[in-house]
């Protein structure tokens, strides 16, 4: 009996040393050169101030002067170069795209990762550059995971005419709690607060904070939210649930087959083809 309690005891440790190690490595800032885009993407690059007293690296392309403007915003521990293909689909179909780094990735300075809180003021404040820089006004986002997020939480949601949001987590608790549960199990579920006591602590940010739930309810925009069948780190329960507590006009779209990964790139002509639908229907 007692080899078993000892062996137990060890298997707690280990696993509270690697959740200490995860919950560092989750919030470190991924910096690095983006490079140049593609070859007949052709950008202007730009810097706009934040409020956090950063710049913000981002790509503009300007499209037809009649059509609105969409700002991309990319996943967690990715940067701009992630939302490129968006970017020249909606080129094509004549929108102006605005593509950045969100603070603490690629090329825009930020401390730590914060999981959409702090990122939404750089949400918030690209919005408005791009709404300055488009002759209609009118401007859309799509928000991948913590794009998303980020176009959700801080102050206020975002304030566009029309809001896509792409496997966007309900709460840091769910989050973190499905991304334990795949590395251990069902040992996950009974570590997954001490991670999260670790995010809330390192950051100096409140949990109440980290809740997509409660903000998509004051979200002013019609939404667009996409789910994959298959996705295990943002289950469909979860966007049901942001669906249903989202304000209309709302609509739902679950990709069958896709996991937590570039819905693009996996739907390809369909994802198009939906993107291109509603961004008609309100821009």
């Amino acid at each position: 009996m007692q080899r078993i309690i000892y062996f137990v005891l060890i298997v707690f440790g280990i696993s509270v040393t690697l959740l200490f190690v995860l919950a560092g490595s989750l919030a470190s800032p991924r910096m690095h050169l983006v490079g140049e885009p593609p070859k007949g993407f052709n950008v202007e690059q730009v810097t706009i101030d934040a409020s956090g007293g950063h710049t913000i690296a981002g790509w503009f392309v300007e499209g037809e002067p009649e059509k609105a403007g969409i700002l991309l915003l990319h996943s967690v521990r990715s940067d701009r170069t992630e939302m490129i293909g968006r970017g020249k689909f909606l080129l094509k179909a004549g929108y102006s795209v605005l593509l950045i780094d969100m603070q603490a990735h690629g090329e825009t300075h930020g401390e730590n990762i914060t999981f959409g809180v702090k990122e939404s003021e750089d949400a918030h404040t690209a919005l408005d550059f791009l709404r300055r820089r488009v002759h209609r006004g009118k401007v859309g986002v799509i928000g991948v995971s913590l794009g998303g997020a980020a176009a959700l939480l801080g102050k206020s949601p975002i304030e566009a005419d029309a809001v896509i949001l792409e496997g966007v987590y309900s709460s840091i608790e769910k989050a973190v709690e499905n991304r334990v549960a795949m590395r251990l199990g069902r040992l996950g579920a009974y570590l997954a607060p001490l991670l999260t006591w670790q995010i809330e602590v390192r950051l100096d940010i409140s949990i109440e904070d980290l809740s997509p739930i409660k903000a998509i309810s004051t979200l002013g925009s019609p939404v667009f939210i996409v789910a994959g069948s298959e996705d295990k780190r943002t289950v469909i329960a979860e966007s049901r649930l942001l669906f249903e507590r989202a304000n209309g006009p709302k609509e739902l779209w679950i990709i069958e087959g896709a996991k937590h990964q570039d819905f693009h790139k996996f739907a390809g002509k369909e994802y198009e083809k939906q993107v291109r639908r509603f961004f008609q229907k309100y821009l």
